[in-house]
């Protein structure tokens, strides 16, 4: 019986290396106190917590009304990410602010730390051990096998594809997660600004910047390559943006050393 390719470990593997690499990073040569790790781990899964529920609730039935509308699913996506985790990022930088938890100094760390835990924390080490469980159960082998390799062979026949195939997966894989690093630590940073400066136009360029999940159900429309460099480019787009709209900001931070 195939089993799955090893090479597909490869993708939660170094997704949660780059992702705890620039933790590390940021913690020895700029700023990433505890504090920014544990505040935006709170608004994460939090977030994530409210859209899972919701999402339980809610999702067989719109479907059942809109269909596979891509506007619509679209929608329903893109607003929750807008509203759950961009606008929870900023509930939680204001709170965290108000209890003098964080400061400016602490945009760029919360920002990254969204993306850690998005990217190692929930798809990293859960990717890790989906893989894992399904190729030791294909291992053992046995009837339990059968009926799993039965039932990944339509619903994730990428699993079985050649090498190559499975190599190129994984290079589009990893740019997504480099994607979803750039689109986190775009509106973490200016979520957090936004609760320290009081200036709501930080927060009106962040919550925009959710509505990158109304892509998702373009994906099989456009194709993957497409899809995943159209996204990466949006990606790029808002860190441009961010750059520009807090120059002055950073320079008096700068300045201040």
């Amino acid at each position: 019986m195939q089993n799955i390719d090893a090479l597909y470990f490869l993708q939660p593997i170094v997704t949660i290396a780059f992702s705890a690499g620039l933790v590390i990073y940021w913690n020895r040569r700029r700023s990433f106190t505890r504090a920014a790790l544990v505040l935006s781990l709170l608004a994460y899964a939090g977030a994530m917590a409210v859209k899972i529920i919701l999402q339980i609730l809610t999702y067989s039935g719109f479907v059942s009304r809109v269909g596979n509308n891509p506007v619509a699913l679209g929608a329903y996506f893109g607003v929750q990410t807008v509203f759950f985790e961009v606008g929870g990022a900023y509930l939680v930088a204001v709170w965290a602010v108000s209890r003098r938890r964080l400061n400016p100094r602490d945009a760029e760390s919360y920002g990254l730390g969204l993306g850690f835990w998005e990217n190692a924390g929930y798809v990293g080490t859960l990717g890790t051990l989906t893989l894992l469980s399904i190729y030791m159960a294909l291992a053992i082998g046995g009837p339990t096998a059968e009926e799993v390799y039965s039932s990944l062979v339509v619903a994730r026949p990428d699993l079985f594809y050649p090498a190559m195939q499975a190599l190129t997966l994984v290079g589009y894989a990893l740019l997504e997660r480099v994607t979803s690093l750039l689109f986190h630590f775009s509106w973490g940073y200016l979520c957090l600004l936004a609760a320290c400066t009081a200036r709501k136009r930080y927060l009106l360029l962040a919550l925009p910047m959710g509505l990158v999940d109304f892509s998702v159900p373009f994906a099989g429309i456009l194709g993957t390559l497409a899809f995943e460099v159209l996204i990466f480019v949006l990606g790029l787009g808002c860190l441009g943006l961010v750059l520009l709209a807090t120059k002055a900001e950073r320079a008096v931070l700068e300045k201040r050393g």
